[in-house]
């Protein structure tokens, strides 16, 4: 990739835009590589990086299929259903506990 020149925070020229900024615009960088980045300083830590891309080099954004749609709707499902019970939590099931509440603390469901 080389060096790329690096702005300071909000003070990138016209042109290039991170990748929230073109999603926002119905946006995807298209494979492009990334023409410079932006450096927010931050206190007592590393600076926030933001990749820069042209913005007239970008493509629009993938349509949802119905394929897509689906697939999605089935990986979201399996993130709420509980392994132990197997019950749909109505959440996504934490990762630290690895079950739903009243499974991984089921003494505490019973007193209340």
């Amino acid at each position: 990739m080389g060096t790329v020149p690096v702005y300071p925070w909000r003070l990138a020229p016209d042109g290039l835009a991170t990748r929230r900024q073109l999603r926002a615009a119905g946006l995807r960088p298209g494979g492009q590589d990334v023409v410079a980045q932006l450096e927010r300083p931050r206190y007592r830590r590393g600076p926030l990086i933001g990749f820069l891309y042209r913005i007239e080099l970008a493509l629009p954004v993938r349509p949802m299929t119905e394929a897509k749609a689906g697939a999605l709707a089935k990986a979201n499902a399996a993130r709420r259903t509980c392994p132990a019970c197997c019950r749909d939590a109505g959440y996504v099931i934490p990762a630290s506990l690895g079950m739903c509440v009243p499974c991984a603390y089921p003494e505490e469901q019973r007193a209340t």
